[in-house]
């Protein structure tokens, strides 16, 4: 063919090109426009109720069927506890008292500005409120029983709990702060109320803070003041479509969706996207020096990494999927929630991004726009000298990295995993914090929330002789038949199916540790007497959630293991690379559980973590940390075909060096953000993966990996044809 027939081709692909990114680009664009409204509309459907969470089989569950029955309505209720601390004394200040009460009689007429409905709208109906005054005198408690179908309910858009706890609040304080009286909102109602706030900002604080410190890196990695735009915008529209999909399936009850997933969903996304750009970006402008087109540039570098960024993908989307076979919905629902941010990104990295990259042209990596001078720069620098180490002295390298993690590994058996206090669930002192301490103080720490047992009518008088024997117990009692007239508790215990129910009301806070303990304690008392008795209560759901969180470390950590390594060994067409990456990889997630025990404990001041902490942990960490391998090892592959195992893996870490910290640096940005959240499991999350993903790129990756290989050679690639290849 002719110089002018090669040159009409070129023409002619190029024009080609054009449109089909034109296309693509336009077609983002229109899901960019639907995905908007989801946006603001996606907290609407989460679900934060813990008890909603468990499995129907869960002891707790199946006694909050039977719960309902003893009330006068048809739903569950959720206990809101009015706290005021001050001289409340009925027998001494009777008219304060008395103020009190009054306070909780016209409660239910006060109207609610947002809604413009009174209160009592959204009580449980048939509940008088009144004042409970404290065993020492110094504090009256009022116990608001708020029917949970309607307070979940949205007023204009807006979440209808918090509204009406801190339209209570302000009462409150309207009403008794002239008299030197504290008052608090806490109880079940007034701690979700303060986590629907936590996670009212993940729309706007979370997101902004993530966007502008993914900004902050692009710039500083690209030194371009356009450049950056393309990749940021690419990952906010795999947001957008994610977060869009999610919406639908979440208010359509196909999947569950609560705050912490959200917000994982916006810096998973968001990383990976950034993540997948970057290699690719990187992938092109090296191309870029190779070829005159900018379009067999992309064309080359599209070939080159896709391979690594779908599998890449599939190892993180397979990870998360297993969570599907978790007891708690929670975890089920963030198995798919991930799964579709990942599948997002994975689509705009691999058609928006090469679409704006190809329209654009070479200007856009202004002011170091790649020549085609056929250089290839990345084979200098700073990389260039970690590769020379490596290459150096690979025995002393492994050997040196590989005692310090496990050090740290051996820390991972001090991380205290047995579950946190929804006192100790924010970073913050709330109100409802507070107001559940002071309630301590005053009365039976597991006032406003007992422990449920149900039973048969033969059995009340045994199973309570039984039960206040037990530790933690302060009291039981049976729940009272009311007057139909007054609602008021008459002396006759209410039966219901032939059965009662008895309010076991603990000594220490109903969230805490020592209450969880008691509960299975409590249950193996009351069943020696009968097989068949129930108990639930929040303690027994908050135990019962640390149960199913242990049996799923059990069950999904060794699954999410054996798919990785399938993944692993059909990418790399080798078992033995495939396993040392893993053991890796397992290595430094257990170390970085170890530097999480000292840093949670003597850094941060936290209690401990949640049950379900390692689980997420080890998904994120061994999912996300492997990809860095994958990067690595895919190049180092196709490097070895031409040069040898050792020379290729020495040009694989050096040409990817740079890309994949850039990478690493991005995700662990994206996840420590989480930690502008009041929230401690999200915190500890963004710390951890954080944590774990440098440790991934800037030791595992750089050092561990390469002199691993260096050392072992071509053997590496057992059992494919490549083992035969020389050095």
């Amino acid at each position: 063919m002719t110089d002018l027939g090669v040159e009409k081709k070129r023409v002619r692909t190029g024009r080609k090109a054009i449109w089909v990114a034109i296309v693509t680009i336009i077609a983002w664009l229109a899901i960019g426009g639907f995905s908007g409204q989801a946006f603001s509309k996606i907290s609407n459907v989460q679900e934060n109720d813990n008890s909603a969470f468990l499995p129907q089989n869960a002891e707790s569950t199946q006694a909050s069927k039977i719960t309902v029955k003893f009330s006068a309505q048809d739903s569950n209720v959720l206990p809101t506890l009015l706290l005021l601390v001050g001289d409340i004394n009925p027998q001494t200040n009777a008219e304060r008292f008395a103020a009190v009460n009054t306070f909780a009689a016209e409660l239910g007429q006060k109207v609610l500005p947002e809604s413009g409905k009174p209160l009592s709208t959204y009580f449980a109906p048939g509940i008088p409120l009144q004042a409970i005054p404290a065993p020492d005198g110094k504090a009256a408690l009022i116990n608001v029983q708020l029917n949970t179908d309607v307070a979940a309910e949205n007023i204009n858009n807006e979440p209808a709990l918090p509204l009406i706890v801190e339209f209570i609040r302000e009462e409150m304080k309207k009403s008794f702060e002239s008299q030197s009286i504290e008052s608090y909102v806490t109880g079940p109602g007034g701690i979700f109320a303060d986590l629907f706030d936590a996670f009212g900002s993940i729309d706007t604080t979370l997101l902004r803070t993530t966007l502008i410190v993914v900004a902050i890196i692009l710039i500083l990695v690209y030194r371009s003041p356009i450049l950056w735009v393309i990749p940021l915008f690419t990952a906010g529209t795999a947001l957008g479509l994610g977060t869009m999909i999610v919406y639908y399936l979440a208010k359509n009850n196909v999947i569950d969706l609560n705050g912490q997933t959200q917000g994982i969903l916006d810096v998973l996304v968001l990383g990976a996207a950034t993540d997948y750009a970057l290699l690719l970006i990187s992938r092109y402008r090296e191309e870029l020096h190779h070829h005159e087109s900018r379009f067999e540039a992309m064309r080359i570098a599209l070939r080159g990494v896709v391979e690594p960024i779908v599998a890449s993908g599939t190892t993180v989307i397979a990870g998360l999927m297993v969570l599907l076979l978790s007891d708690l919905s929670s975890n089920r629902g963030l198995g798919p929630v991930g799964s579709i941010g990942i599948a997002s990104a994975m689509l705009a990295a691999l058609t928006l991004l090469p679409a704006l990259l190809v329209l654009c042209g070479r200007w856009i990596f202004w002011p170091k726009v790649p020549r085609f001078d056929d250089v290839d720069e990345k084979l200098s620098g700073i990389w260039s000298k970690v590769g020379s180490l490596v290459d150096r002295r690979p025995k002393p390298i492994w050997i040196t990295t590989a005692v310090v993690l496990i050090i740290f590994a051996g820390l991972s058996t001090t991380l205290k995993s047995d579950g946190l206090s929804q006192t100790e669930a924010f970073t913050s002192r709330t109100d409802s914090v507070v107001g559940l301490e002071k309630l301590g103080e005053h009365f039976p720490s597991g006032e406003g929330s007992p422990v449920e047992i149900i039973v048969n009518q033969a059995d009340i008088a045994t199973v309570s002789a039984a039960v206040k024997t037990l530790p933690n117990v302060a009291q039981v009692a049976p729940l009272f038949a009311k007057d139909p007239v007054t609602q008021q508790p008459t002396s006759e215990v209410l039966i219901v199916d032939g059965k009662a129910l008895l309010y076991a009301t603990l000594s220490v806070a109903p969230d805490s540790k020592e209450a969880r303990e008691s509960i299975p304690v409590i249950r193996e008392a009351v069943k020696k007497i009968d097989s068949s008795i129930l108990v639930g209560g929040q303690s027994a759901v908050n135990y019962d959630i640390d149960e199913s969180s242990r049996r799923d470390n059990r069950v999904i950590i060794p699954i999410v293991l054996i798919l990785i390594a399938i993944i692993l060994g059909l990418l790399l067409r080798s078992v033995f690379a495939a396993g040392l990456l893993l053991v890796t990889v397992v290595l430094s997630f257990l170390a970085t559980l170890g530097v999480c025990a000292l840093v949670f404990e003597y850094v941060f001041g936290f209690a401990g973590t949640d049950a379900s902490f390692p689980l997420f942990a080890f998904v994120f960490l061994v999912a996300l940390g492997i990809d860095y391998n994958i990067f690595l090892m895919t190049r180092v592959r196709e490097e070895a075909q031409k040069i040898g195992t050792r020379a290729g893996m020495i040009k694989g870490l050096t040409v990817t060096g740079g890309v994949i910290t850039s990478a690493g640096v991005v995700l662990a940005a994206t996840f420590g953000v989480l930690g502008v959240l009041p929230l401690v499991f999200l915190a500890e999350i963004g710390f951890a993966v954080a944590f774990g993903v440098l440790l991934d790129t800037i030791v595992v990756r750089s050092l561990l990996v390469p002199a691993l290989v260096r050392v072992i050679g071509p053997k590496i690639w057992w059992p494919s044809k490549l083992k035969d290849m020389a050095n």
